[in-house]
């Protein structure tokens, strides 16, 4: 599992990077004012993204964030991930990719 940096927006503005997801996922320190921008550059193929819930819900369920992001350089923003609901132990929100994150890339921004 990758550790993403966040990139902090400013007003005179920023250039925004992103990087290769991991096969294994990724995480980042969540303050809760963070959103992720995923990438996925594969011709015909949607991949799926997973953020993990770290709670259940009042009746017991865990609803994890799913969410799928379309071929041929689809991006999805995604977020922001309430503390309470998503940081684990560390502060930090759990990542996952379906095809071991195969043609995708991630950015993490956080929101002053």
């Amino acid at each position: 599992m990758a550790t993403i940096t966040k990139q902090v927006v400013v007003l005179a503005g920023i250039v925004p990077s992103w990087e290769a997801c991991a096969s294994g996922g990724d995480e980042f320190l969540n303050s809760g004012r963070c959103y992720i921008s995923i990438k996925n550059a594969h011709a015909a193929d949607p991949r799926t993204v997973t953020i993990d819930s770290q709670v259940v819900c009042s009746q017991g369920s865990d609803h994890d964030a799913v969410v799928v992001v379309t071929a041929a350089n689809d991006e999805k923003l995604i977020g922001p991930f309430p503390t309470d609901r998503f940081n684990d132990g560390d502060g930090k929100v759990q990542i996952t990719y379906s095809d071991s994150a195969a043609d995708m890339s991630i950015a993490v921004f956080e929101v002053p």
